[in-house]
Formats: C-alpha cells, structure tokens, sequence
C-alpha cells in the first residue's frame, strides 16, 4: 500500500534534494536580480531554469552574451555553456522546478500606487502550473501582505495547502548593481514563510548559496524590512538635499559640512546630496508603503515629504543651471547644454528611474538645445515623459569645451578627470567631482 505524502514527507524530501544540489531552481525575471541568482545557484552546483518573456534576454544568455555591463560575458558564458542551466520563455517548464523565485518589477502607477499587475500575472502563471512539493518564493519588493494576500490565496484555490504541499515565502532582493564590496552571496537574505515548514524549506535553498540567512516571524516583517531599508534612504538623501538648498542660500559648502560632520565616530552616517533619486527602488517604493498606510488611515506624512523634496532636486539643477548661463549674458534658449551621465548610480549601465532623463526634458522645455555623454549608456531608451533619441557623445576635453554648460548628473569614474574640464566654460556640479580650478567657473548645484 502507498503510504499517504504527509507536510513531513514533502518537507525532508526537499530538504535532501537542497543538500545534494538536486533541486531544480526556476528564476522569473532575468534582470539585475534575477540574473544573478540564476548565475549564483549555477555556480554552487544547482540546475536552473531562468524565465522571461523576452526572447532576445533567454536568446543572448543561452549564446553565452550578457546584456548587463557589470555581469560580463565571461561569467555568463561560463554557466550558461553547460548542461545545468538553461534560459527559456516557456513558463509551462515550471512544472520542472522544485523551487521557484520571483523577480519581477513593481512600477508605481500614475498617481504613486502600487502597480502589482506583474506579480499577478506571474502568481497566475505559476498557480496553474503549481504541484505538490514546490516552493515558491518572491523577491519583488512590495508593501507588507502581498505574499500572503496576492500569491497564497491563488495558489490554494486549486485545492493545495500551505505548508503541506507546498511551500511559500518572501525573501527581499537587496542587490547593488556595481558595488564590487557586497554581492548576492554576501549580502544577508533575510526570509519569512508563511509557515514554518515553509521558512524551513526557502531558509535551506537560500542557506545553500548566500553567506547568511536571517529568518524573521512573517513575509509581512520580511516585506517591511525592505522597504524600511530604502525609505531610510530616501529620507536621508531629502535631509541633505534640502540642506544643500539651504546651505547655498547662505553661502556655505554642503560638501565640506559632510565632510566636517563624518569625523564624528557615532551618531552620524554620511548621505550625499545629487540631482535626484534614481534606481528601481528608492524613488518607488517608499510609495508602496504610503498607499497601503493610506488604506490603512493611516498617513506617512515623513516619506510623503522626503518623495516631494526628492522628485523636486531635478528642477532645482535646471534652475541653478539657467542661473549661472544667465552670468555669462546668455540665455538658456538656445544654450548648448552636456549632460554627463544617463545611469542613476556611477559605472553601471542601468538608466531606470535616473533623474537625468528629467535634466534632459526640463532642459529642452527652456529652449537649451541638450545631449549627454555616458560611456555605460550609448543610446537613450525612453525618459519619463517621451522618447529622448538621444546617442551619447564622445568622453574627450574637445566635446566638453564645445558646449555653453556642462552639467554633471552622474559620478561615473571617467567624469573625475580634471583634464577633461579644462577648455569647459561653466561646469554645474550636482556631484563634487569636478576638481576646483579644472573648468573656466564651476557652481554646485
């Protein structure tokens, strides 16, 4: 006689697959973090599958071409060249997976809400094809009770329960595209289940990769923490940019007041001033958290108004910018303006969200006849109202010297050499990276 799959069963036999690399590892999403859990699961001996809907991602990968600058070709040929990984758009092979992880965006809509519309469809997708033993875990930063709300109560309507046969949990993605000091491996997972066997089960898969897993209560504490993470951030930067707004007012320097203030050896943590928020998470989803707070009655009114001082530093630039061209008997219609720099962070190629797309559009509203120059984005995609159409002009002192302003939106490397300035007649500094002297007249901004 069979003997009947009990939540034990199910449980071990998971746990023995994880051990012996056995368990097949499915990734929907195959972007800044999607691809590199992909490659990370692939490096500790596990077979994978990774998921998206653009054939031209799983066509480049399954080459052995990356289409992330910071995730070279080598490393991509290197796993994607043997038998244990795959890349595919056919989501009916996630019937083949023993684990799936979810990365899929979480845009804001037009009024700041939460957009979920990826993570249902994804949650469709895997509930029609959900079997006993799998289990599944999402990545995607989102407000407190989506795992529970969103995922589970689709997964169980087709008759599976949570914990016995299958296995669900929220894990936050905390990837720094570019930062050579912490990667997926090192950085702490923190995860929750829906249950116990369920944290047992994803703290066992993430335990078999990463240097450290920390369990919390609950996917809600797990969902929090994430967002608390980034709204930390997004109240500091508001902090010091308005006191940069306010200490320019009065004639000091922002940049040496954070320096002075960081001597302190407790009770400090340096935050820098820039043109603006820029990434997929920090100008987002603080927001995921005021619109459930809202729904809740409650108003987070702190977040609201770090996001207004934020969403406004773009305007504040093109303002200190028109200033300063208005000084030298100029007008900004018809200005020829450079903007140095598309990504949102130095040395990556990843343009979402960057406040330099608002430069650019803010700029040509006034008249200035604008381009830019970044050597990780060589061609504009679409900005935030339209279609810059833009290609990136040559990183050389002659290019600089041809322009009436050159405004520095980000602090890519290259940017800190002093002799690309020296022909520049104005330099607008949103970053401190210009040397003092290097231009013909530098303002910050």
């Amino acid at each position: 006689m069979t003997p009947e799959i009990t939540e034990t069963t199910l449980l071990d036999r998971f746990l023995e697959a994880v051990g012996a690399r056995t368990v097949r590892v499915g990734v929907i999403g195959l972007g800044y973090v999607g691809l590199p859990l992909v490659l990370l699961f692939e490096e500790r001996g596990f077979p994978v599958l990774g998921f998206d809907v653009d054939p031209q991602k799983a066509e480049m990968l399954n080459a052995g071409r990356t289409y992330i600058h910071h995730i070279g070709d080598e490393r991509i040929r290197k796993a994607f060249m043997n038998e244990r990984v795959e890349a595919t758009t056919d989501f009916d092979r996630l019937r083949d997976c023993d684990a799936i992880i979810i990365c899929v965006p979480t845009p804001l809509g037009a009024h700041r809400e939460p957009d979920l519309k990826y993570i249902r469809m994804t949650a469709e997708t895997i509930a029609s094809r959900l079997r006993p033993g799998q289990l599944v875990v999402l990545e995607s930063t989102t407000y407190p009770g989506t795992t529970r709300e969103e995922l589970l109560t689709r997964f169980e309507q087709n008759g599976l329960a949570c914990g016995k046969d299958f296995f669900l949990a929220f894990s936050p993605e905390r990837e720094d595209p570019g930062n050579a000091l912490f990667n997926t491996k090192t950085i702490p997972k923190v995860v929750g289940g829906i249950d116990a066997p369920s944290l047992q089960a994803a703290g066992a898969l993430y335990g078999s990769i990463v240097d450290k897993v920390i369990p919390v209560s609950s996917p809600e504490v797990a969902e929090s923490s994430k967002l608390l993470e980034n709204i930390f951030r997004a109240v500091n930067i508001a902090l010091v940019n308005e006191l940069k707004v306010v200490f320019e007012r009065i004639g000091i320097d922002v940049w040496e007041v954070i320096e002075a203030a960081k001597t302190k050896p407790f009770g400090f943590m340096a935050f820098y001033p820039g043109p603006g928020l820029g990434g997929h998470c920090i100008p987002l989803d603080p927001f995921y958290l005021t619109w459930k707070a809202a729904e809740s009655g409650i108003w987070a009114r702190f977040i609201e108004l770090a996001g207004e001082i934020n969403a406004g530093m773009p305007r504040y630039v093109v303002d200190r910018t028109m200033e300063a061209i208005n000084r030298d008997g100029k007008s900004i219609f018809g200005a020829k303006v450079l903007v140095l720099g598309l990504s949102y962070k130095p040395d990556i190629d990843d343009d979402r969200e960057s406040p330099s797309f608002e430069l650019i559009e803010l700029l040509q509203e006034r008249g200035a006849i604008v381009s830019y120059c970044d050597p990780y984005v060589p061609v504009t995609r679409r900005g935030r109202k339209h279609d810059l159409a833009l290609t990136s002009v040559p990183c050389t002192a002659e290019e600089f010297a041809r322009y009436d302003a050159v405004v520095v939106s980000t602090p890519h490397t290259q940017f800190k050499d002093a002799s690309l300035y020296k022909d520049v007649k104005l330099a607008v500094d949103t970053r401190n990276i210009v040397p003092g002297g290097a231009a013909g007249r530098i303002v910050r901004a």
